[in-house]
């Protein structure tokens, strides 16, 4: 019988180990920027006077500017796709401005714009 209970336990335990081996691997679905991971967030600007109107903040611009330029064109991106079906967006500070016009403070990085409708 103990045997048995042993067995048991030991495949539950198995299972359990198995099955969490995903919740460990999250690195691995990071999308990369000039060989490097940023956190980055879009929100709304305010919601009540335009939807349209975000910012993107870019964590980590002191392992490298170009990749974390990118990173926030991408989120960027994926905002408005997600919010208004459409990768069109009028940036008002974003990835293609002049590095000395950038919005970069604390080692974060904001650009602003707005989703275009398609």
């Amino acid at each position: 019988m103990n045997k048995v209970v042993l067995t048991g336990a030991t495949l539950v335990s198995a299972c359990l180990m198995v099955s969490a081996c995903g919740l460990f691997r999250p690195s691995d679905d990071r999308i990369l920027f000039d060989g490097q991971s940023f956190r980055a967030k879009a929100k709304v600007v305010d919601k009540k006077v335009s939807p349209a109107n975000f910012t993107v903040v870019i964590n980590g611009v002191s392992a490298s500017l170009d990749g974390a330029r990118e990173a926030g064109r991408y989120e960027g991106t994926k905002f408005c796709i997600e919010n208004f079906g459409s990768s069109r967006i009028e940036w008002k500070v974003g990835p293609d401005t002049e590095p000395q016009q950038l919005q970069i403070s604390d080692d974060k990085l904001t650009f602003a714009g707005t989703c275009q409708r398609p």
